[in-house]
C-alpha cells in the first residue's frame, strides 16, 4: 500500500503554524489531486489545502480547531489502485494535540459514526461541556431547550454529545420516552431572580436566539431557572451584566484582531498627530478623468491610490517612518510596502499589502488597490498578501468619520488615517487679500511609535503628506 503524507503547508515567510478550520473529507473518502481536503487559517487569512495525490483518505491526525505547526503531517492518503475498495475502519480526528508524535499515538478508531467525526471538535462551550455547531443546529431545529441538551448523555470523546446522541433523543422525545435525566426539573433558589439565557452559537455573526424554556443559569454562583414565557419585568443582573443582555461569541478573526490591538498598545507608546488638507484640486481632477480612466485602463480609480502615492513620496523624504524596532536597534526598511486596511463583509478588518509601492505609477497602484480589496472581500487573499507591510493607510472617511486615532499595525511604527472629504467654507489667502471659498477639506491623523518617532518628526511627516495632497497638480497625466 503506497501512503502519501499530507503536511501542513507553509503559508508565508513568518507563519509557523495554522489552525484547522474544517475538514472537507473524512477517513474512507476518495480524493483527487488538487481537490480541497481541508480549510486552514493563519492569523491573517483563511486558505484551502488541496490533496497532493489521487487516493483514499486513511487517517486524519488532527481535529478541527487544532493549531498545527507547518510541515507537520496532518493526514495520510492511500494512493494504490485499489484504494477505493479498502475496507479498513475510518479513523477519526482525536482531541486537541500538542505535538505530531502525540497525534500518531492517540488516534481513535470510530466504528459507528465516521461521517459525524469531524463535527465532534470542542467548538462551542457552555460551562464545562462542549457542543459542536451541528449538535446546536439540530437542537434549534427540533426545539430542544438548552436544559434538555445539558442532560443528554454523551457518547463522544470526554462525554460530548454526538449527532447520534441528539437524534436518538429527538426520536425518543417524539415517542414520549424522554430520558429521566433530561426531564428532571431544576430546583429553584429562593433568592434568585428569573433570567433570560441566550443559547451560545459558534459564530459571532449569527444572531443569538433566546430559548423560552427552563434553563439553569449561574448568577453570582447561584443557580436559577429561566423564565418560561415572558421576559423579566425589571432589569436584572447576571454576573457583571446589568439589564436584558445578548451574549455574542467572538469569531476567530475578531479574537485575533483583539489580541493584535492589545499587543500593539502594550508594545508601542502611541502618539497621534492631526492635520487638515485642502484636497479640492485632487477631487476635481478625479471627477474629470475617472470615466476616461476606467474606459482606458479597465479599472475604477478611487482616492486610495492617490493617498498612497502621496504617502510614498513623503516616506522617501522621511525614511524613519518606514522602520521597525528590534530591541534597541532601529531597522530601516528600504522596501516601501504599504498596507491598506480593508473592511470585510463580516465587519472585521484585514490589511493586504501593496509591495514596492514606490515602484508603481498611478495606474499600477490603482490595479493593486482594486485587486487586493476585491480579493479581501471575496476571501481570496493569499497568506503572502498580508505579510511584510512597512507602513499602513486606513481610510476612516469611507465610513463617514472625520478623523480617527488608529492603532499601529505591529511591528510597524506608523499608521496614517484619512477622514471623510467634506465641503466647507474656508479662508483662502491670496496676494490680494483673504477671501472665503467653498473647498473640499479633509482631516488626516497619524499614530506613531514614540520610541522611534518623536512629536517633531511625526508632525513634520504628517504635514508633508497634507502638503502633497494640497498641491496636487490638476493638469497632471495619469
Amino acid at each position: 500500500m503506497a501512503i502519501v503524507e499530507l503536511v501542513m503547508p507553509k503559508m508565508g515567510e513568518s507563519i509557523m503554524e495554522a489552525t484547522i478550520l474544517r475538514w472537507h473529507k473524512k477517513p474512507g473518502d476518495q480524493v483527487r489531486a488538487d481537490e480541497t481536503v481541508l480549510e486552514i487559517a493563519t492569523d491573517k487569512v483563511d486558505s484551502e489545502v488541496p490533496s497532493i495525490a489521487d487516493g483514499e483518505i486513511t487517517e486524519i491526525l488532527y481535529a478541527e480547531n487544532d493549531v498545527v505547526p507547518v510541515g507537520t503531517v496532518i493526514a495520510r492518503i492511500n494512493t494504490t489502485a485499489d484504494a477505493g475498495f479498502a475496507t479498513a475502519a475510518p479513523v477519526a480526528p482525536p482531541a486537541a494535540q500538542s505535538t505530531p508524535a502525540a497525534a500518531s499515538e492517540e488516534v481513535n478508531v470510530v466504528t459507528n459514526e465516521p461521517a459525524s467525526a469531524p463535527y465532534e471538535a470542542q467548538f462551542v462551550t457552555s460551562g464545562a461541556r462542549f457542543y459542536s455547531p451541528l449538535v446546536l443546529t439540530i437542537a434549534q431545529q427540533e426545539g430542544i431547550s438548552f436544559a434538555e441538551l445539558e442532560k443528554i448523555p454523551g457518547t463522544g470523546n470526554e462525554g460530548r454529545v454526538t449527532k447520534k446522541d441528539i437524534l436518538n433523543f429527538v426520536e425518543a422525545k417524539s415517542k414520549g420516552h424522554v430520558p429521566a435525566a433530561a426531564a428532571a426539573p431544576v430546583q429553584q433558589q429562593e433568592t434568585a431572580a428569573p433570567v433570560e439565557q441566550p443559547v451560545s452559537r459558534p459564530a459571532a455573526t449569527t444572531p443569538v436566539t433566546t430559548v423560552p424554556t427552563a434553563m439553569p443559569v449561574s448568577n453570582n454562583g447561584v443557580t436559577t431557572p429561566q423564565a418560561t414565557q415572558q421576559p423579566p419585568a425589571a432589569p436584572i443582573s447576571m454576573g457583571s451584566y446589568t439589564g436584558t443582555v445578548e451574549i455574542i461569541e467572538m469569531d476567530r478573526m475578531r479574537k485575533l484582531i483583539a489580541e493584535h490591538m492589545v499587543r500593539s498598545k502594550h508594545t508601542s507608546p502611541h502618539v497621534t498627530s492631526f492635520a487638515e488638507a485642502d484636497v479640492t484640486n485632487m477631487v476635481k481632477w478625479r471627477d474629470q478623468i475617472k470615466k476616461e480612466f476606467e474606459k482606458r485602463e479597465g479599472e475604477k480609480i478611487t482616492f486610495t491610490p492617490l493617498f498612497i502615492e502621496a504617502l510614498v513620496r513623503c516616506i522617501k523624504k522621511y525614511p524613519l517612518l518606514n522602520s521597525s524596532l528590534d530591541g534597541d536597534k532601529i531597522i530601516l526598511k528600504r522596501d516601501i510596502n504599504v498596507g491598506m486596511a480593508t473592511a470585510l463583509p463580516s465587519g472585521n478588518l484585514i490589511v493586504p499589502v501593496i509591495r514596492n509601492a514606490d515602484m508603481l505609477n498611478l495606474v499600477g497602484l490603482t490595479r493593486q488597490v482594486n485587486h487586493l480589496a476585491n480579493a479581501a472581500r471575496q476571501n481570496k487573499l493569499k497568506p503572502d498578501d498580508t505579510q511584510n507591510g512597512t507602513i499602513t493607510l486606513t481610510n476612516v472617511g469611507s465610513f463617514g468619520s472625520l478623523a480617527g486615532t488608529p492603532i499601529i499595525n505591529q511591528p510597524q511604527v506608523a499608521i496614517l488615517a484619512v477622514g471623510a472629504i467634506k465641503k466647507r467654507p474656508v479662508v483662502i489667502e491670496t496676494p490680494h487679500g483673504d477671501t472665503i471659498a467653498i473647498r473640499h477639506m479633509m482631516y488626516l491623523s497619524m499614530s506613531y511609535d514614540h520610541r522611534i518617532v518623536d512629536g517633531a518628526l511625526g508632525s513634520t511627516f504628517l504635514s508633508a503628506v497634507a502638503h502633497e495632497l494640497e498641491h496636487f497638480n490638476p493638469e497632471r497625466e495619469y
